[in-house]
């Protein structure tokens, strides 16, 4: 009962966030999940059904974020489209490399992608180009990266769509609602990818592949509730202490993982 309840605020969370950050809301779920169920779960495969969950949980959060996002027309349909085809094809083939990845590996890997971002966000570096002038083939690296590190590090893709975008002169409140949208293609991709690369492990009373069906279900009844109103919030904050909340809480999220 203890372990429901907390799931369920973790949705509360994870669902609030993933409206106001425009993040799938994975990195919350992913540094949760690794301490609730690490006593339910091998450790060698702890972090692959942490990623795994969290991704899958993130199909339903975004559809309930971009929903709320594209009713305040924030969302650039256009960059969207450019980013979505080679995003499918890296979530899906970051989540079948996680086969081959160990638990520290993946730990690691998401704390210090979780710090560089941050860094990134924090200090405000931009470029001087706009991201209407990028070229096709740059739209198309970008999004196969995007793709393929989201997956691998369970997340809807905000902490690496949003500053891309931001970095290409897109206001943040605009880059953190296509964002959200381009959560929803990572986390469909990336999900189907996780059941596929776990489907060979056994003892999975509750588990499909890498995905853990009670944590899934009680993330979700909460937040698709609490995404609207992560971005309602969204819509009101200063743009400057948006950015500067999101990259210290990235930093704070890298922490919780290494000190795992």
């Amino acid at each position: 009962m203890v372990e429901i309840t907390l799931l369920l605020l973790l949705g509360v969370f994870s669902g609030f966030f993933a409206g106001l950050l425009g993040l799938g809301g994975g990195l919350i779920m992913v540094p949760a999940l690794l301490y609730l169920l690490a006593g339910s779960t091998d450790q060698t495969v702890l972090m692959h059904t942490a990623v795994g969950t969290a991704l899958a949980a993130i199909v339903f959060t975004s559809i309930s974020s971009v929903w709320a996002h594209h009713q305040h027309g924030a969302i650039h349909w256009h960059n969207f489209k450019k980013l979505t085809p080679t995003i499918l094809l890296g979530a899906f083939s970051g989540a079948m490399l996680t086969k081959v990845m160990s638990f520290d590996f993946m730990r690691l890997f998401f704390a210090l992608f979780e710090f560089s971002v941050a860094v990134i966000i924090y200090f405000g570096l931009s470029s001087t180009a706009h991201v209407d002038s990028l070229k096709k083939w740059v739209w198309q690296i970008a999004g196969y990266i995007i793709g393929l590190v989201s997956a691998v590090v369970g997340i809807g893709g905000g902490t690496m769509t949003t500053p891309f975008l931001t970095y290409n002169n897109v206001s943040i409140k605009n880059a953190i609602a296509t964002s959200a949208a381009v959560g929803m293609p990572i986390a469909i991709a990336g999900a189907l990818g996780f059941i596929v690369a776990g489907w060979h492990i056994e003892n999975t009373a509750n588990l499909l592949g890498f995905i853990h069906i009670q944590a899934l279900i009680s993330i979700v009844i909460m937040s698709v509730v609490f995404a609207p109103f992560g971005a309602k919030v969204a819509h009101r904050v200063d743009g400057k202490k948006l950015n500067k909340f999101f990259a210290l809480f990235l930093a704070f999220l890298a922490i919780t993982v290494i000190a795992f």
